[in-house]
């Protein structure tokens, strides 16, 4: 299955990996989003997953994105270097990933969330840490 996924980062070079790495496993980024407003061009859009970044060009604003994004149906996860920020998670939203990160994790987490969204009974790689909620649903 070829999924869309959003990118929600504004470190270019980070954002190009994580890019390259959805491309590798035969998935279609839709867009990079460095801050909110670039974000919001793609809440009405189609999308099976997005990766969320906390410090945006425009502040602390990954997790308002993340809680649009969950309130249209789309999955959340965050990477981010301070996952601390997101205490117990934002509502609805699956987990992090600590920054610094490689493909191998991007790549797990992202099939991991991909096969939980179909309906497969599926465990969590290690390096995602699942919110409360989300061990609740899952």
């Amino acid at each position: 299955m070829t999924a869309r996924i959003l990118i929600v980062e504004d470190e270019i070079f980070v954002a190009m990996e994580l890019e390259a790495i959805l491309e590798d496993l035969g998935h279609q980024p839709v867009g990079i989003a460095p801050d909110l407003a670039s974000a919001e061009r793609y809440y009405d859009q189609p999308l099976d997953l997005a990766l969320v970044d906390l410090n945006l060009r425009d502040g602390l604003t990954g997790p308002q994105i993340g809680e649009r994004l969950d309130a249209n149906g789309v999955p959340v996860v965050f990477i981010t270097a301070n996952p601390r920020q997101l205490g117990e998670g934002i509502a609805g939203t699956i987990g992090v990933i600590s920054k610094p990160t490689d493909a191998a994790t991007v790549a797990a987490a992202v099939r991991y969330v991909l096969a939980r969204r179909s309906g497969e009974k599926v465990s969590p790689p290690a390096a995602l840490t699942l919110f409360p909620r989300a061990i609740a649903q899952g």
